[in-house]
């Protein structure tokens, strides 16, 4: 007697039933009344709620000879979860589009869909529904919905003159791991750290929610996305402000080790990299930051972001139509 072989393919598959198998029997957290089955989702609210969307796309956002299907699905959510809780808020759901050709294999779907899942479940909400599409290339997008942990939003708009800068994770990994992939030496057990704060960044989520809910939510706040020069520039711009950052309160030795193996400039690294997901907050004059946090800067009047009371020269970190792509830099934002 024979058996039937399982669909290897997408198209073999089919549109529907790669749905049913990547939502299939999963749980949805208490944020979704209504998940993955109808025209669209019901997200529960309790009157307002943040949004954000964030895209990547293969050869451009993540390569897959350096990434598994697995971690390129936990870095899609961590960077939207990372934007919502930037917004001293949590998630409550996601909607995810996913856009292949249709001679992907269904395994790959499927580990996608299970890091997809892995990161929802560390940083709160669940996938509450999506989209799936034939394209020339894998194409990742995805939407989160988040509840404001206290009364409001915290906005990059709040900064005030006499203000401390302070951040909550470590800076320069996902930089690091870039420059061991781009180097070929991956290979090398002493860059494990690395590679995988690269591969799969982990924002700390309990910082931000942690300090929000104990009434000690900082005046602005954004995640470390596109460097920190760069995203403390936008706090900046906003607030109508000028930041000073400390580059001794910034040094981190083990990620100086790995700068001189690699000979490169760790502090660049840590002021520039960005796609850590850390946290960078600016609390109140006067009022001492949360546990969790590190003191590295702090507001004056005027305007930009400086280092040492200096200009760092170059760009401050990623733009999207710079002209610099994978093909230079391997994996970008």
């Amino acid at each position: 007697m024979s058996t039937r072989a399982q669909p290897a393919t997408v198209r073999e598959l089919g549109e529907f039933a790669l749905i049913e198998r990547i939502t299939g029997g999963r749980a949805q957290g208490p944020g979704v009344l209504l998940g993955p089955g109808d025209d669209a989702a019901v997200l529960a609210t309790r009157g307002r709620y943040v949004v954000t969307t964030d895209m990547l796309v293969q050869d451009r956002h993540f390569r897959l000879d350096w990434s598994s299907p697995r971690e390129v699905g936990r870095k899609a959510i961590a960077q939207n979860a990372a934007d919502v809780y930037a917004m001293g808020a949590v998630p409550t759901g996601y909607v995810v589009a996913l856009g292949c050709p249709a001679e992907t294999p269904v395994a790959f779907a499927e580990e996608l869909a299970a890091g997809l899942w892995d990161e929802a479940a560390r940083a709160g909400g669940s996938i509450a529904g999506g989209d799936l599409v034939r394209s020339p290339q894998v194409v990742i997008s995805v939407t989160a919905f988040g509840d404001p942990i206290g009364t409001e939003p915290v906005t990059r708009s709040g900064a005030r003159v006499g203000g401390t800068v302070a951040v909550a994770g470590r800076l320069g990994w996902s930089a690091a791991g870039l420059a061991v992939l781009a180097a070929g030496r991956a290979d090398e057990p002493e860059w494990a750290g690395a590679l995988a704060t690269h591969r799969v960044p982990r924002p700390p989520y309990e910082a931000v929610r942690e300090a929000v809910a104990a009434g000690a939510a900082p005046d602005a706040l954004t995640d470390i996305s596109d460097g920190l020069l760069a995203d403390l520039g936008h706090i900046a711009g906003a607030s109508g402000v000028a930041i000073d950052l400390d580059s001794a309160a910034l040094r981190d030795t083990e990620l100086d080790e790995c700068a001189a193996a690699l000979e490169a400039d760790a502090l660049q690294w840590i002021l520039t990299g960005g796609e850590d997901h850390a946290f960078a907050g600016v609390w109140p004059p006067g009022v001492p930051t949360p546990p969790g946090w590190v003191p590295v800067g702090s507001v004056s009047a005027g305007h930009g972001v400086t280092v040492d009371g200096c200009r760092r020269p170059g760009r401050g970190g990623w733009e999207s139509f710079s002209g610099v792509d994978s093909s230079d830099t391997g994996e970008s934002r």
